[in-house]
């Protein structure tokens, strides 16, 4: 699939796997001049994903027909159809999931508050319903969908994003694996903060893997949400050295500040759509702000040594000839 473009329409339909479902929808779009610009497609555990870019600017119908249209054949096919047109809000709803852990989520209200944040945080969904306080400080909706144990409810979770129209969900320390179910409604619109420099230590106990493996330098990172578990294309990453002795409660306490800037940046270059996901990979768009970096920060470039590389002994020796002759 190519990378999106913000001008373009996009489609995403989900449902059970069945054959004749590409050919209906694209079908549909033709009859209406609708051109396809990029198409990608994926089963997962009998979940059928499908998610087009397509240009809209010249169909023979509204946007609402369009809206209408999709939604009867998807109710005729058995899949849920969603269409986002480019200018569907000019300002950006953000639903937050969270379990327990509160400085993630206290960085957004934080950067919401003071207007940083550039969209609105419509709804905070927990499975435990230890952030409500927190919420309500802010006098935002909380939803508890967790039972005792935490299992959350995931059709309940799916009506919440729904109800609340949701652009953007962000994993705030949110300590459930999400079902390709909901991954695919909402593919690269889901971004979670994982505390490892990935793809090392992914999964649980991530800072006590890292301190196990005696490496030096740790890390945080804020990535995009597929179905494999810390896989997803990576947005931003933050290092720390690992102090002799160090425990992991000295770990946790470096690595959450850090988890908590780094994610507020993944959301900021979302949002102002300076990052695209081309190919499983993050890079900027051309329109991106120069002083942007989806690695270490800028400096770190200045403090690398940029010699010996591999053959310039042998350019040095070549010259050396020549000034023998």
């Amino acid at each position: 699939m190519g990378p999106v473009t913000q001008e373009f329409t996009e489609i995403t339909v989900v449902g059970e796997d069945d054959t004749g479902l590409i050919a209906n929808v694209t079908t549909l779009l033709f009859e209406r001049s609708i051109n396809i610009e990029g198409l990608d497609q994926a089963v997962r555990e009998g979940v059928f994903r499908m998610t087009m870019q397509v240009d809209t600017s010249e169909m023979v119908c509204t946007q609402e027909k369009l809206r209408d249209d999709l939604h009867e054949l998807g109710e005729e096919l058995g899949v849920d159809v969603q269409v986002r047109f480019p200018a569907d809000r000019e300002t950006k709803q953000i639903a937050v999931l969270v379990t327990k852990e509160s400085h993630c989520l206290e960085a957004i209200f934080e950067a919401w508050a003071s207007g940083e944040l550039g969209a609105d945080v419509s709804v905070v969904i927990g499975n435990h319903s230890d952030l409500e306080p927190l919420a309500e400080k802010y006098e935002v909706p909380f939803h508890d969908i967790g039972d005792e144990k935490g299992n959350p409810d995931e059709e309940h979770l799916l009506e919440l994003l729904a109800e609340y129209d949701a652009d953007l969900i962000v994993l705030a320390r949110y300590m459930r694996i999400l079902s390709p179910d909901v991954v695919f409604r909402y593919e690269n619109r889901i971004i979670n903060v994982h505390p490892s420099l990935l793809p090392s230590f992914p999964g649980a106990e991530a800072y006590l893997q890292a301190l196990e493996e005696g490496v030096r330098i740790a890390g945080v990172t804020a990535h995009y949400v597929t179905t494999d578990l810390d896989q997803g294309p990576i947005i931003t990453q933050r290092a720390f050295n690992v102090p002799p002795n160090a425990e992991v409660e000295d770990l946790v306490r470096t690595g959450q500040p850090l988890e908590a800037d780094a994610l507020l940046e993944a959301i900021d270059l979302h949002l102002n759509d300076e990052v695209q996901v081309h190919r499983g990979r993050t890079r900027l768009r051309e329109s991106a702000d120069s002083n942007r970096q989806l690695g270490a920060p800028l400096e770190l470039n200045d403090l690398n040594p940029d010699r010996p590389l591999d053959g310039l002994g042998e350019i040095v020796a070549d010259s050396q000839s020549e000034a023998d002759d």
